[in-house]
């Protein structure tokens, strides 16, 4: 059987990798590949809480005008979805996915009793835990934990294209594993320290806390060695914008297009907190964010893996429905979720608009609550029992 060169050089770094791995490390490895399908989900959250009545605009309802005399943006100025429903014109990208059949826009989401403060309701949408509960492990993290059969799976099954590695990804026994750029920590992994300390790593019962930090470091630098290997592997042809969030973006495609057997990667990007002089800001930021998801679906598309994988992209919560006195919005509640995939069971705008004549003291009312879009990805992105990571029983929806 012909093998290409792309096929070469990802077996020959493959092999690399394995070499450079000592044997002690090889253990945390050796776990089977949990059960996904071959699918990949990538978790785009923007941070700050992104005003999402000004991303999909409801033009026909007066209501929606009268609360934002400065901020409401006129029909003139939107992309068309539907009669009643327009794009924000920096969200080019979603109008595109949205024409093709691949965007699923959820209305409403968030969770009973909420939480207007930015640290706690991240909390709980990365825990997936209910207002009264305080989680220390996150949802993905989690899922990595039911990896551990007597073995668990790797550390880079879940990525974070960051300095620090979010709740979300922290498990009891398992976690993902954090970086910026592939080479820096690679690099870094190779100080002999950091190899001589983690080479030396063993249960130690009688220290928890020394024996988890051992065991985050031995981890580290065994995923260390993959990961570099297979950021060389592809390189992108498409132009990212030059900014932290396209560098991480193209990193993850990179990877995926690899054929690195991450499974969640996750990513965030900052500067939704839009309290003051709101306009312009939040364009820009959903500009960056529009034109960095476009190279990303083009690049994944180029290589034929839009189809096995799913983007979520949310915020801890939306803002309130009327603007502010500073030409801004504040903390508010429900929002809503965008997910972008080529294998879409539904798509297009899935559930009812905003009701903006019944509000709670101003504050949308949440109609889906975020662990069912959870379920939804548990269930057919990453072949688990969503019961077994949510802890109770969520409804999926139908989106995949």
């Amino acid at each position: 059987m012909a093998h290409s060169r792309r096929d070469f050089l990802k077996y020959s770094a493959m092999a690399s990798a394995s070499m450079l791995v000592p044997d002690f490390l090889k253990a945390f490895g050796s776990s089977p590949h949990p059960a996904s399908g071959g699918k990949i989900l990538v978790v785009i959250q923007l941070s700050g809480g992104n005003d999402g009545l000004n991303c999909i605009v409801p033009f026909r309802n007066d209501l929606y005008y009268k609360a934002r005399p400065d901020l409401g943006i006129k029909q003139e100025d939107l992309i068309k979805l539907t009669d009643e429903v327009g794009l924000n014109l920096n969200l080019k990208a979603l109008a595109q996915l949205f024409n093709d059949g691949q965007l699923a826009v959820i209305n409403n989401v968030g969770y009973p009793n909420p939480n207007r403060s930015h640290f706690r309701s991240t909390d709980i949408w990365q825990s997936a835990s209910d207002e009264q509960t305080i989680l220390n492990t996150g949802w993905i993290g989690r899922y990595l934990d039911s990896t551990c059969n007597g073995t668990c799976a790797k550390p880079h099954m879940a990525i974070e294209l960051d300095d620090t590695l979010s709740l979300a990804l922290k498990g009891e026994r398992m976690k993902g594993i954090a970086f910026r750029n592939p080479g820096i920590l690679h690099i870094s992994s190779k100080n002999n320290m950091i190899r001589g300390t983690a080479a030396g790593y063993h249960e130690e019962t009688d220290h928890p806390a020394v024996e988890y930090l051992h065991k985050t470091l031995a981890e580290t630098t065994q995923s260390a060695d993959y990961i570099y290997e297979h950021s060389k592997i592809y390189r992108t042809a498409q132009i990212y914008p030059d900014h932290q969030f396209g560098k991480r973006m193209k990193t993850i495609a990179e990877l995926i297009c690899s054929g690195s057997e991450t499974l969640v990667y996750y990513v965030s990007l900052p500067g939704f907190d839009t309290h003051a002089l709101q306009k312009g800001i939040h364009s820009s930021n959903l500009k960056k964010y529009s034109e960095t998801l476009s190279a990303f679906c083009a690049d994944l598309k180029a290589a034929n893996r839009f189809n096995d994988t799913v983007i979520l992209t949310f915020s801890e919560f939306g803002r309130r429905v009327a603007q502010n006195g500073s030409k801004g919005t504040d903390h508010g509640t429900a929002n809503n979720v965008y997910i972008a995939g080529g294998k879409l069971a539904a798509s297009g705008i899935i559930n009812a608009l905003p009701d903006l004549q019944n509000l709670d003291n101003g504050d949308l009312i949440h109609t889906v609550d975020f662990r069912r879009i959870y379920a939804s990805l548990l269930d057919k992105v990453l072949g688990i029992s969503p019961e077994k990571i949510l802890g109770q029983k969520f409804e999926p929806m139908n989106f995949i």
